[in-house]
């Protein structure tokens, strides 16, 4: 946990504008600069970031924050890692919550990996450019292959001696540790001896999304029967590869833009494509598609493409994966190649708009990439035909969206002949005898405790509290420290001044009325406190808030949605601003906020009297009835203040 003054730090050193520039390109607009949106497609610039207030607003997408929350979206950070982020940038030393000695010998071990890992990433990639095996062996490889030299250093790739113990003594004699250099994969300890993991072979650095090298894969360049031809890092503290995607840090900020990811499987693949410009394109390394890696592609779209080879092999690889990536609830689909083709030497073929439009032609949803994959071999053979459409079910049946399923079975159906309604039979059949599974994994009722029952009001919400709260809300935001009324007191004729604050406290607080949104009555809280000790908030205590949620909330509430014509302005037109209204405009508010709550009441008490009607309850009905007569001469009292208009 970060503490609270490094994180005022943090948070006084981002300069919004200066942070937003280097995604967003902004031209300065009046007070504020104004820009394309990142989070959504315009054409016309409705990003609007306003330096004084600290704030950023779309008025398209309705997105808002302040500088750590446009990195949160961006970047797709937790809070905590938007914090890191622009301390790294404004160079601050972040310093965390005291932790457990346990806490902070496993820290000190992972921040020890890492150190190894981007050393040995930067002294791979020095043995490739700069060492004469690196150029004669490595080098000449790439260069065969056909890949350019700022790809080679996009990707940092490198290449490790062919010297069983090159890395490791020189390493050793650097400084690193020699139970770090084991623990990371990068060196084997044997017998005493010390070797080499990846020795003579090229390697692809695998990066975090924050950049980070966790991990190595390597190829070897000669022809050895008893080795691998590709060599992973083995499963560390810092690196897990069922979780990480090859290609991810380069790939996010396109998958993003695009809206789509291709998925490809090796190092080579996610490089030529980005020769092809053709960016959004990660691979899973050699290993089997699994479910961490499939949502850590969904937290930057939900459209996965397949890209495989158009081989036998290439196209079992490209089953394998779309029922998970379906049970994930995102779109798959797949594009295969020509045959004895890959997309390293299928897009060097092509040029890149030629290669970017076979892609585009050649996407196939699931369906019907499988129907056209095993319908031929199964003409003709109605058992196999039933196989093929059990197949097909069963990926339907995972896809957790049952507007999703409707459509792919109504698809099914046309394509392959089968009725709708015995294709949904059987698809519920299937979601039916997991859900039973799913439930046999768990004790049975009656081997849990009972809890004891709970009666629940079933109030309908026709009636809701939200815009009105929201009013009050954005008044305490925006006027809570303007004047409202000022009095002499008779005793001693001393002049008291009375905020917004300090009008709509006491207002809601004497009624003993609370909010019913938790983020809300949040921000209440806070102004209450305020208001009793005497003291002011700045709108800034809630656009820097800790909590993203109340930080958004608060830019959202303060950005201008429209500011005064500079013509009116100039030729001295008198216009009625809204603070000029307080007077009229919190004090309805405030009613109106009243009013909502009787109202929820009232539709609660009209709950409790049928209960008590049928339960024969004759003893609680008079009561009842009584309250009800009370709230409603009240919601009247309200509607007469507010001009007899009536309550919404």
């Amino acid at each position: 946990m970060i503490d609270r003054s490094t994180i005022e730090r943090i948070l006084n050193a981002a300069q919004i504008v200066e942070v937003i520039q280097e995604f967003v390109p902004l031209r300065r607009r009046g007070v504020n600069y104004l820009g394309l949106c990142p989070f959504h497609n315009e054409k016309t610039p409705s990003f609007t970031v306003s330096p004084a207030r600290e704030i950023f607003k779309c008025f398209g997408c309705g997105k808002a924050g302040n500088v750590v929350n446009f990195i949160m979206e961006h970047e797709h950070l937790s809070y905590p890692e938007a914090l890191k982020f622009l301390a790294k940038k404004y160079h601050i030393e972040v310093v965390e919550r005291e932790l457990s000695q346990e806490e902070i010998e496993k820290q000190n071990e992972r921040e020890s990996l890492l150190v190894v890992t981007a050393y040995a990433s930067r002294q791979f990639s020095e043995n490739l450019f700069n060492s004469d095996e690196g150029q004669s062996v490595g080098l000449s490889y790439f260069r065969e292959r056909g890949f350019r030299h700022d790809t080679l250093k996009k990707f940092e790739t490198g290449y490790s001696f062919e010297k069983r113990d090159a890395f490791s003594r020189k390493a050793l004699a650097d400084g690193h540790r020699k139970d770090f250099l084991v623990k990371t994969g990068l060196s084997i300890e044997h017998e005493d001896r010390i070797f080499d993991r990846f020795s003579g072979r090229i390697i692809f650095p695998i990066h975090s999304l924050s950049g980070q090298v966790l991990g190595f894969g390597g190829r070897i360049l000669k022809s050895e029967a008893r080795a691998a031809k590709y060599l992973n890092s083995p499963e560390s503290e810092i690196y897990h590869k069922s979780r990480i995607l090859y290609g991810i840090y380069q790939a996010r900020r396109t998958i993003i833009k695009e809206d789509k990811c291709y998925l490809v499987e090796g190092y080579t693949d996610v490089m030529a494509l980005h020769e092809a410009n053709v960016e959004n394109v990660v691979a899973s390394s050699g290993t089997s598609l699994t479910r961490e890696q499939v949502r850590l592609i969904k937290r930057f779209t939900p459209n996965i493409t397949m890209l495989y080879d158009g081989d036998p092999a290439g196209i079992k690889a490209s089953l394998r994966g779309t029922d998970l990536i379906l049970e994930e609830g995102m779109n798959v689909r797949i594009v295969l190649l020509p045959e004895n083709e890959d997309p390293d030497s299928f897009s060097k073929k092509s040029s890149n708009e030629e290669f970017l439009n076979y892609l585009n032609e050649n996407e196939t949803d699931f369906i019907r990439f499988k129907i056209n994959l095993l319908l031929e071999d199964a003409a003709g053979d109605p058992v196999k035909k039933a196989n093929l459409i059990r197949d097909i079910v069963r990926s339907i049946a995972v896809i957790p969206e049952s507007i999703t399923r409707t459509i792919y079975i109504k698809e099914c159906s046309t394509v392959m002949e089968v009725p709708e309604e015995v294709l949904y039979h059987e698809v519920n059949k299937i979601r039916q005898q997991r859900s039973f599974r799913d439930r046999n994994k768990y004790p049975g009722p009656e081997d849990l405790p009972v809890p004891p029952p709970v009666i629940t009001k079933k109030v309908k919400q026709e009636v809701t509290t939200y815009i009105s709260e929201k009013e009050i809300i954005r008044l305490l935001l925006k006027f809570g420290s303007h004047e409202f009324e000022r009095i002499i007191r008779k005793e001693d004729g001393r002049e008291e001044v009375t905020t917004v604050a300090d009008y709509i406290v006491r207002e809601i607080v004497s009624d003993e009325l609370t909010f019913d949104e938790v983020i809300f009555g949040s921000i209440f809280e806070e102004f209450r406190f305020a208001s009793e000790q005497g003291i002011f908030l700045e709108d800034r205590i809630f656009i820097k808030n800790e909590d993203p949620d109340i930080s958004m909330l608060s830019a959202d509430i303060l950005a201008e949605s429209h500011q005064l014509s500079r013509i009116w302005v100039s030729k001295h037109t008198y216009v009625e601003t809204e603070d000029m209204k307080l007077r009229d405009i919190v004090p309805d508010a405030v009613l109106k906020f009243k009013g909502d709550k009787i109202k929820v009441r009232l539709q609660e008490l009209m709950e409790e009297l049928r209960e008590a009607v049928s339960s024969d309850d004759m003893e609680r009905i008079p009561e009842l009835l009584k309250r009800d007569q009370a709230l409603k001469a009240a919601l009247g009292i309200i509607s007469k203040q507010l001009g007899n208009r009536i309550l919404l």
